[in-house]
């Protein structure tokens, strides 16, 4: 089934296009993070600019035409309303010019589905660390199939704090990969370390950080900043693959390109004789590939959703959204 995917939760607005779950397209358009971060207004006003081009891309990688798409689906939520209404606008304007049906995809579904399926995972505990996520989930039947949360971050996502921390510091460019680069040249100096059971805290360890670069090495700073985040990430997730006698585990969203994140889950996955599974850096970041993968799925197991229901929710949480 021929689907098209629009992605628009927050910096990226992402088209891709799926067949039968393999990605004809993965294309997509990304708002220039300045020091002053993600202003609302200026990045939809982004992805309005890109809404033509990026779907025409698309649609020319697959080397399809419009008339051949049989379905579409949008990222609901979580994210940026102005943002999230550009997908959703766009996605309804080609389902009814189209007259083919639309569904709603939770942003964090997107994540999981297709690292777990592309990784050949069945039923995995998954860690899903992106900018505005960080939440240990695993698969529950009841009262619906749906990601339960295990744990979750009490405050902000790490990515979103690996950032601010990079646009505090002045770093160029100020995101999380530059903390990592950073990091490969760096000493531990001490960190505050803030996990309660499967839960996290990232506020302190940003606060410290950030005060902590104005008197040492930004390299120190960095190396320890991300050691200490993802060994907070690692026990957690630790202990909820044993509470669960989980034998598979699935890292996945923006902050899963991070190398020394999947190295660290890889020791604790060899230690309990767990697989780890992980897709390509592509689908990690925002993209629309997996929203048209997803939304795939969806259609053909039976979703069924009326342009007039075809709505937003800036805090559409994982919990809430239905598995196909």
């Amino acid at each position: 089934m021929l689907t098209l995917g629009i992605e628009s939760s927050a910096h990226t607005f992402g088209v891709g296009i799926a067949d039968n779950g393999k990605i004809l397209a993965n294309e997509k358009a990304m708002y220039k993070i300045e020091l002053s971060g993600m202003i609302p207004k200026k990045v939809a006003e982004h992805h309005v600019q890109n809404v033509q081009p990026v779907i025409s891309a698309a649609i020319s990688k697959a080397a399809i035409t419009p008339k051949e798409i049989e379905g579409i689906g949008y990222t609901k939520g979580p994210g940026i309303g102005t943002c999230l209404q550009v997908g959703q606008i766009a996605a309804k304007t080609i389902a009814r010019k189209l007259n083919i049906p639309i569904v709603p995809v939770n942003h964090g579904i997107g994540h999981i589905e297709i690292a777990r399926i592309n990784s050949g995972l069945s039923d995995p505990l998954v860690l899903y660390v992106s900018g505005g996520n960080s939440q240990i989930l695993k698969l529950s039947k009841k009262p619906y199939p749906h990601y339960g949360v295990m744990g979750e971050t009490f405050d902000i996502g790490i990515g979103n704090m690996l950032d601010t921390f990079a646009r505090e510091t002045k770093l160029n460019p100020a995101w999380g990969s530059t903390v990592e680069k950073l990091a490969k040249w760096g000493r531990y100096i001490n960190m505050p370390y803030t996990v309660k059971g499967m839960d996290f805290s990232f506020t302190g360890i940003l606060t410290h950080s950030i005060k902590a670069a104005k008197q040492n090495s930004i390299h120190d700073v960095c190396f320890s900043l991300q050691e200490t985040a993802f060994s907070m990430l690692c026990e957690a997730t630790e202990r909820a693959l044993l509470l669960t006698n989980s034998t598979e585990m699935c890292v996945c969203g923006g902050v899963a390109q991070n190398s020394r994140l999947k190295e660290m889950l890889e020791s604790i996955a060899k230690e309990h004789k767990a697989r780890l599974g992980f897709t390509d850096n592509q689908y990690n970041a925002d993209n629309g590939a997996m929203i048209a993968f997803v939304a795939e799925r969806m259609l053909k197991n039976g979703a069924k959703t009326s342009l007039d229901q075809c709505k937003i929710e800036q805090r559409y949480r994982i919990d809430q959204a239905k598995v196909y």
